[in-house]
């Protein structure tokens, strides 16, 4: 995981893989609500597979002629797993409406809705409890055996020492690492423009989302972003496939800006405008900036907060190697309604740490974000030295909606009704997590390796 360096336990991993198959990683909400089938707004209980959330909600409002915005969603879901998940559609009211909603059911890409029931509020991001997963590892050690026993043995003994790992993180949580999804996986970007953006160089994150070719991508990506490095916009434009929704999104703003520009040009200048020399035409922070808007805007708000994410992870490293369920001086910690809590002895905190009702917290760094006290908070200042920023950074004041205040969050999660079985094909972990948590983070603990 990006910039996780530290892990809790001891045991030797099992190794292996997963996602060999999409249908091997399975994630279910856990609700916080569930509606009542009375009320304005349309819920739909989704089941996809390899989709985002954000790519269901854009064919769903596509298909029904809406604006997305009024479209709402409690968590964004794995792309390569079997999820499911409510969405809601606000303010539909009518019969008509209603039946328009379950006449779509079968005609979403990869997208099956298991139910359409009415609900009286709408719904809104952050509204659940946790989710529960079902994720099997393949391609364990010693599984390449050809003797069937060894193998046998092999995945039975990888289950016993799965299920002791999850046990033990039962017991002291699970480092809140943010996983690849947060970052971007095989193409790990999103922070990067989100560090350009922290940079206040709006130009240089718009390249760095639409160019700024990975090797880990395909070669028509590759091709794709390459061709608007080298200037050549509308040739990228033509090389973007299908799954370039959003590049090709904020790609057409910036040729409409850029003929804008163009004429302008030639209109100060008196010439024809196939007389302009397009390789001088410089866009303004204006065009760059309606480029960035294109995009929704769950997403634009994405950027900042993964490069956050980023940070986040390196002080989690920090604080873990300190003591995951040792309270020490200094820790800002909050209960699970996320409050902070004060006034309390080192020895009631300690207690309060080891119950699990409260958590310590490291900082999701921005401008408003307190330090912890003591040597906790002296290595939280190091970790955002070492990147040669300070919090004022963090406002962002050519795109301020952009910015962050910050906020501290918990460095551990908890992990409930988990369990490690032996199946013909490797180890089935499953395991309950709570909201805004990594499935990832506790399966590198599991595996004791780098896993997406």
């Amino acid at each position: 995981m990006l910039n996780a360096n530290t892990y809790v336990t001891e045991e030797e991993g099992i190794g292996g893989t997963i996602r060999n198959r999409w249908e091997d990683f399975y994630v279910e909400e856990i609700p916080e609500v569930i509606p009542d089938g009375e009320g304005p707004n349309i819920y739909i209980w989704i089941e996809k597979l390899g989709r985002t959330t954000l790519d269901v909600l854009l064919d769903i409002a596509r298909d029904l002629h809406i604006d997305r915005k009024r479209m709402g969603f409690a968590g964004m879901k794995d792309k390569k797993a079997i999820t499911r998940q409510w969405i809601c559609i606000a303010n539909m009211d009518s019969e008509e409406q209603f039946a328009q909603v379950e006449a779509l059911a079968g005609t979403i890409h990869n997208t099956e809705f298991l139910k359409v029931i009415r609900g009286r509020k709408k719904l809104r991001m952050g509204q659940l409890k946790g989710n529960k997963f079902r994720i099997l590892v393949k391609d364990i050690d010693g599984m390449e055996s050809d003797n069937e026993e060894t193998r046998k043995l092999a995945i039975e003994d990888a289950a016993k020492r799965a299920d002791a790992i999850l046990k033990t993180l039962e017991k002291t949580g699970v480092p809140n690492y943010f996983g690849w999804q947060r970052f971007g996986k095989p193409r790990t970007n999103t922070h990067l423009v989100g560090e350009a953006l922290i940079h206040n160089d709006l130009k240089e994150a718009v390249r760095r989302y639409i160019g700024n070719p990975s090797e880990e991508e395909s070669e028509d990506s590759r091709k794709a972003r390459q061709a608007f490095d080298d200037g050549n916009w509308e040739e990228s434009l033509e090389l973007m496939h299908p799954g370039m929704r959003y590049e090709k999104m904020m790609l057409k703003v910036l040729l409409k800006e850029k003929r804008r520009a163009i004429r302008k040009i030639a209109e100060e200048e008196g010439i024809e405008i196939e007389e302009v020399d397009e390789s001088k035409v410089e866009l303004s922070d204006k065009a760059y900036k309606n480029a960035i808007h294109a995009l929704p805007k769950p997403l634009q708000r994405m950027f900042v907060h993964a490069y956050q994410s980023f940070l986040f992870n390196a002080a989690v490293s920090e604080r873990v190697a300190m003591g995951m369920d040792k309270y020490i001086e200094g820790d800002i910690v909050i209960d699970k309604e996320e409050r902070i809590v004060r006034d309390k002895t080192p020895e009631e905190f300690q207690e309060m740490v080891s119950s699990f009702e409260i958590n310590q917290t490291c900082p999701l760094y921005g401008t408003k974000v307190p330090f912890a006290g003591g040597e906790v908070g002296k290595m939280e200042e190091e970790i955002l030295n070492s990147y040669g920023l300070t919090r004022d950074d963090f406002e962002v004041p050519k795109m301020p909606r952009l910015g962050s205040h910050g906020l501290r969050r918990s460095m551990r999660f908890q992990v409930w009704d988990a369990s490690a079985t032996a199946t013909e094909d490797g180890v089935m972990c499953e395991f309950s997590i709570d909201k805004g948590s990594y499935a990832t983070a506790v399966l590198r603990e599991v595996m004791k390796k780098d896993v997406y």
